[in-house]
């Protein structure tokens, strides 16, 4: 019988529309995912050290047609209200084709509106009920999604990692300052392949 790690990967953002070519926001992370390798290292994570967590929880973001979610959005989220991103049931709302060979052992959990993973979704409850006390972070937007479910999961008093080598975001600067100067505020930084958790 497995050994409780009581460690969950987050995975933020991994849909069509950030990481597939014809994604509406590909341009967006283009140049800092080529760089720090998140989608290749990510999957290597999933293929290599999926035993080490309790839970694999997938929060993607949706919206429905008329984004009658966001009321008078600001910065991103009217960028991706006025692009028309993350709409349920197109191809750029839907998981990438990459994670279907983990579909078995990764969590889906609905209701992400908005740039926190635990706003408007069980996300806390579903760590909780499983005696999670370990949050690993990979994902995108490293400066947005993922620095405020980050720091969302730090006050809620679960120990936070991002993993620097499995997130991206807007620009190469931009994603080595927030792993440089950002997380380490509240968490803990590391690459994929030095990550601990028992």
């Amino acid at each position: 019988m497995k050994t409780p790690t009581r460690t969950a990967l987050l995975l933020i953002g991994f849909q069509n529309d950030y990481f597939a070519n014809e994604g509406i926001l590909h341009s967006v992370i283009e140049e800092s995912s080529r760089v720090s390798g998140v989608l290749q290292n990510t999957l290597t994570l999933l293929e290599e050290s999926a035993e080490q967590f309790d839970l694999i929880i997938s929060t993607p973001i949706l919206f429905t047609d008329g984004y009658s979610e966001l009321v008078d959005p600001v910065g991103i989220l009217r960028t991706i209200k006025d692009v028309g991103a993350f709409k349920a049931g197109q191809f750029g709302s839907q998981t990438i084709p990459e994670f279907d060979a983990y579909k078995d052992i990764i969590t889906e959990i609905p209701g992400k509106r908005g740039l926190n993973a635990f706003s408007n979704t069980h996300l806390e409850a579903l760590l909780r009920e499983n005696g999670i006390e370990h949050l690993v972070l990979a994902g995108t937007v490293t400066s947005i999604c993922i620095d405020s479910t980050g720091r969302h999961a730090a006050d809620l008093g679960f120990k936070v990692t991002i993993l620097s080598d499995c997130t991206s975001s807007r620009t190469i600067f931009e994603q080595d300052f927030y792993c440089e100067n950002v997380f380490p505020l509240y968490g803990s930084v590391c690459s994929s392949s030095t990550l601990k958790v028992a």
